[in-house]
């Protein structure tokens, strides 16, 4: 029998660059793990767990947080702007929708920090472009990875922890995209199988040809990827089946319940990217009920998850960071709805957040051409996380630059 030549560790790397260890799930259309040796470890015991919640579409941030007090905001809102008699304020200035009850308890309770006025300079008010902006952290560069998957490379740099990313969605956002990671993506845990791509079982197929049967270091690589990916695949549907919670995550349940299952079962992740589908936010027409909907739903479904993270001891060890790729304008719309607009808030929500607001709210009476200034840079977000609780001193490796962190955490 031909001895299998050694693969070196610059061709192993170049498969993993190049994609030719990325496999789909069936029914999910993901990605799964990267080192392809490594059996899935056991978590360390003081992991802290980032989860980041997309919600898509562009949030209109002033229908979100409330500046109930300010004639402005009514009189750019004279249909949409939400009054004070069908708001839950939470301070003297500011209040939430009323379907916002789960976010209310947690702002209330000290576990909510947010975050005003989030934008970043040279605005794009394409949802393609804006979002590959927040999810690479790097607008207008062309950042090829994304800053979780930039985050994972320094945190890890070896993937040592074939598990350290993990996207519920039916297809790999480019937040997650990494050097030397490779994310596990599944939406339907129960449903997560398998099947490689059309272009990497072509690949595998001309490789074997190539080799008349004799061993080859590329092919029996890339074999090795799908036995370790079977062991992930096992372990996610196996603490999707055991997992049982009393808490109640909602009427729309969009991924949460799926993180703590896996948490529940001591996955080794460390960060969770959670979007909502098809835009949701993005509210053009007859926004009113539809965005109060769309805040009930969200707004129950974290803090129900906050709430099992507590119940299964891990409350101390777990952030959820909330955004949106854009704001909405502050004037409503002919068709009683709001357009793509800049500046917004974002949430950072936990146990080990020190509850408040973050920032400035921006003006109502100075804009820029209908549009809020932005106050806050959302990269500054991202080097709190970062640093303030991922523990990674240097940001700028990460962020290609210093962004000044908020001090937002207990610790």
């Amino acid at each position: 029998m031909a001895k299998t030549p050694k693969l070196t560790s610059a061709e192993r790397d170049g498969l993993i660059r190049d994609g030719y260890s990325s496999l789909v799930m069936e029914g999910a259309g993901g990605i799964t793990t990267s080192p392809v040796f490594s059996k899935v470890a056991g978590r360390d015991q003081g992991d802290k767990i980032l989860v980041i919640v997309e919600l898509s579409g562009g949030n209109d941030g002033l229908n979100t947080v409330i500046p109930y007090q300010n004639d402005a905001y009514y009189n750019a809102r004279p249909h949409l702007g939400i009054r004070k008699n069908n708001l839950i304020p939470i301070d003297d200035t500011f209040g939430f929708q009323k379907t916002m009850t789960g976010f209310e308890r947690l702002f209330k309770d000290g576990n909510m920090g947010l975050i005003h006025g989030v934008g970043y300079d040279q605005p794009s008010f394409s949802h393609f472009s804006s979002m590959a902006f927040w999810q690479t952290g790097a607008p207008n560069s062309g950042e090829a990875y994304g800053w979780l998957g930039r985050m994972a490379d320094a945190l890890d740099p070896l993937g040592h922890n074939a598990n350290l990313l993990v996207n519920i969605d039916d297809h790999q956002s480019l937040a997650v995209r990494a050097m030397n990671h490779v994310p596990l993506v599944f939406d339907a845990p129960e449903k997560f199988t398998r099947r490689a791509y059309h272009e990497q079982a072509d690949v595998m197929e001309a490789i074997d040809r190539r080799s008349n049967g004799a061993g080859n270091a590329s092919l029996d690589f890339m074999m090795d990827i799908a036995a370790s990916a079977s062991q992930s695949e096992q372990l996610v549907r196996d603490a999707w089946n055991a997992y049982a919670t009393p808490v109640d995550y909602g009427l729309v349940r969009f991924g949460l319940e799926r993180v703590a299952a896996l948490v529940a079962a001591d996955f080794p992740t460390r960060v969770y990217y959670v979007p909502y589908r098809n835009n949701a936010f993005d509210t053009h027409v007859y926004q009113g009920d539809l965005h109060a909907r769309l805040w009930s739903y969200t707004s129950d479904h974290i803090a129900a998850f906050v709430a099992d993270m507590e119940r299964l001891g891990r409350g101390d060890d777990v952030v959820v960071m909330v955004f949106s790729e854009f704001g909405r304008r502050v004037a409503e719309n002919t068709s009683l709805g709001t357009d793509h607009g800049t500046a917004g808030p974002a949430f950072i929500i936990g146990k080990p957040v020190l509850g408040g607001h973050y920032g400035a709210m921006p003006s109502l009476s100075d804009l820029d051409d209908g549009n809020l200034k932005y106050t806050t840079d959302f990269r500054r977000i991202y080097s709190t996380l970062i640093k303030g609780w991922m523990g990674h001193d240097k940001v700028s490796q990460v962020l290609h630059d210093d962004f000044s962190p908020f001090k937002m955490f207990k610790q």
